[in-house]
């Protein structure tokens, strides 16, 4: 019966240091961070479940844009790492000029604080593609003393397909289209209020 305890004992051990699976490194170095912590939107998701409020989950898209493509109520928050100011137009975009966000990590910091963590927590963030936000994002983290930093490689919406009549459409991978649990609904108490 001991060595039975014994055994489970170094089982639950072994499972507690066992490291979350972790998607490969990004191959363009625009999408890479010098933690080096990747995964993919499943494995957002687990590391969610097992970690709970141990961790910090971050969705960075402007509330606008996850107003017309969805959300999951899985992240914490919604900290836009860049907002589009509707007073200014980009001539070369045809589009709102899209800002950074000047309190983007007084925010982390403010986030992390009000769950009782601290710059030592796992952070993960997640944009539409995993890389035009979610890696610079986290880039703008680097010497602030945050400890680790995880991309969501594919992100919420997934690559574009390639072929086919919907070429070009994100429908590969990404939060959206891997099964997990989002909706058009958003939750009020988790969105970001510009000041």
């Amino acid at each position: 019966m001991k060595r039975k305890i014994f055994l489970l004992l170094i089982l639950v051990i072994y499972i507690g240091i066992v490291a979350v699976s972790a998607a490969e490194k990004p191959n363009d170095p625009k999408k890479q961070t010098v933690w080096n912590l990747y995964v993919d939107s499943k494995e957002a998701y687990a590391m969610k479940q097992k970690l709970g409020d141990r961790m910090l989950f971050i969705d960075v898209r402007d509330p606008i844009e996850i107003m017309f493509t969805g959300f999951t109520d899985i992240v914490d928050i919604n900290i836009p790492f860049k907002i589009a100011n509707r007073n200014v137009w980009n001539e070369k975009k045809s589009v709102f000029l899209v800002e950074l966000n000047p309190n983007f990590e007084q925010d982390i910091a403010a986030a992390l604080s009000e769950r009782g963590l601290t710059k030592d927590s796992p952070i993960v963030l997640m944009c539409r593609s995993g890389g035009t936000r979610g890696a610079p994002a986290t880039k703008s983290l680097e010497n602030k003393g945050y400890k680790q930093i995880y991309v969501v490689t594919d992100g919420f919406e997934g690559d574009k397909i390639k072929d086919g009549e919907r070429k070009n459409w994100r429908l590969k991978n990404g939060w959206k289209n891997s099964g997990l649990p989002w909706s058009y609904k958003l939750n009020k108490e988790k969105m970001y209020f510009h000041q």
